[in-house]
């Protein structure tokens, strides 16, 4: 007797919800803190309707929390421990200096013990309180210690965490002016991603944030590395992290792309997250302005001079390891130097004009781009090195090969407004 087997059909996608999904997931790695009277209100939307897939995608895939509030939601990433290239900035830009750092903390100890609603020079009062608490010595008539807390403020109400009901805050730090502030205490109690009781030190609270869980610890590290660096090189796992890597790395690449649309770039060195969108970075590069300009044409020169002289002899010991490998290349001080005299003098005409007043400045905020991208990294002392240092060029700065022209002059001999970088205007 013959029987008639039934397939049962596979469910349908839903395609449009996948969309949604890669969408929020996308905004949340760009913006962790997100609320609904905020910039990001739409995105917020997305998270809360798709909140379960989420926060299952972030916990089993990266081993971060998502915590989702009817009017706010923050993701709580880990971050990739001591790492000094991404630092909190200002709204003009400018990284913080440790002051601004330790009066941002101490206003957010004064907001979780002070009212919902309060003037600025009541919460300045609450601040110095904290840092008597605290046994901080700050002087909030002083110049200097007051643009520090209004970069503070200034964070906050961009966090959500604050917002101006009436008043001037954008003065208050070299005029007095009043204002009239609004707390909400929803997204303060979101803000703090790491429990700080148990920490003994800050060198101790970062390195226990970003310990991978037990289950999954190769996997859920070199995951964050990929989405937070974007540039993963074999040299830096562990063992047992090399093994799994080995092991994974085609299957990865489908995963990063399913769930966040990026693409991996696969290489014998590591691997690189690229976002074709060009939205999932806080630095692009190649970029519009002088300085990412001057930083491209110098990475291409040191390039160059990793491949051609691709010295390794006379390491210190503490630089024979991931430097030394296939994945670095050494090259010394004095070229690296002798190369960017020529890329400045050869294009000039492209740098702005305090850059061409002071070269040296320049080639410094290029090579300070360059190391904070990963692309390059500063050595010490090394064996009969006269200038007294050496440079490691990763080998993902080959894959930035420029094509490069001057734009022509008008008959007037200046160049058309068309032809300005946004850093000019």
């Amino acid at each position: 007797m013959s029987t008639t087997r039934i397939e049962r059909p596979a469910p349908a996608v839903d395609h449009l919800a996948v969309a949604e999904r890669t969408q929020a997931a996308r905004a949340l790695l760009r913006h962790p803190l997100m609320t609904a009277g905020g910039p990001f209100a739409e995105e917020l939307r997305l998270v809360r309707r798709h909140q379960n897939e989420l926060v299952r995608l972030f916990a089993e895939g990266m081993g971060y929390r998502l915590v989702v509030e009817p009017g706010a939601s923050r993701l709580f990433k880990a971050g990739l421990g001591r790492d000094s290239t991404r630092p909190l900035n200002k709204r003009s830009g400018a990284p913080f200096a440790p002051r601004a750092y330790a009066l941002l903390c101490l206003t957010i100890a004064a907001l979780t013990r002070g009212k919902a609603q309060l003037l600025v020079d009541e919460l300045v009062s609450q601040v110095r309180s904290a840092a008597a608490d605290a046994k901080i010595a700050v002087d909030l008539d002083s110049s200097v210690d007051r643009r520090a807390l209004h970069a503070a403020l200034t964070v906050l109400v961009r966090l959500g965490v604050l917002s101006e009901r009436d008043g001037d805050l954008d003065h208050w730090a070299d005029q007095r002016t009043q204002s009239l502030l609004d707390v909400h205490r929803e997204v303060l109690s979101l803000l703090i991603s790491a429990p700080l009781s148990s920490a003994t030190s800050p060198a101790n609270l970062l390195d226990t944030a970003v310990l991978p869980a037990a289950a999954g610890g190769a996997r859920t590290a070199i995951r964050r590395t990929l989405v937070e660096s974007p540039l993963m090189s074999v040299d830096d796992l562990e063992q047992a992290q090399a093994d799994w890597w080995r092991r994974n790395r085609n299957r990865e690449r489908e995963w990063f792309r399913d769930r966040f649309g990026l693409d991996l770039e696969l290489r014998a060195e590591g691997a690189l997250a690229v976002d074709p969108e060009d939205e999932l970075t806080d630095i692009v590069f190649p970029g519009k302005g002088a300085t990412k300009h001057l930083a491209l044409l110098l990475l291409e020169r040191v390039a160059g001079l990793a491949r051609d002289t691709h010295q390794t002899q006379g390491l210190a010991d503490d630089t024979e390891g991931a430097e030394a490998g296939a994945v670095w290349r050494v090259i010394p001080d004095v070229d690296l130097r002798s190369s960017a005299s020529e890329v400045l003098h050869l294009w000039q005409e492209g740098l702005r004009r305090d850059q061409r007043e002071d070269p040296d400045a320049a080639v410094g905020e290029a090579l300070g781009l360059l190391q904070q991208l990963g692309l390059l990294r500063q050595l010490g002392p090394i064996g009969r090195s006269h200038d007294g240092g050496v440079w490691a060029v990763h080998a993902a700065a080959a894959r930035y090969a420029t094509r490069t022209t001057l734009a022509e002059a008008s008959g007037s001999g200046e160049r058309s407004l068309f032809d300005l970088d946004q850093e000019d205007q």
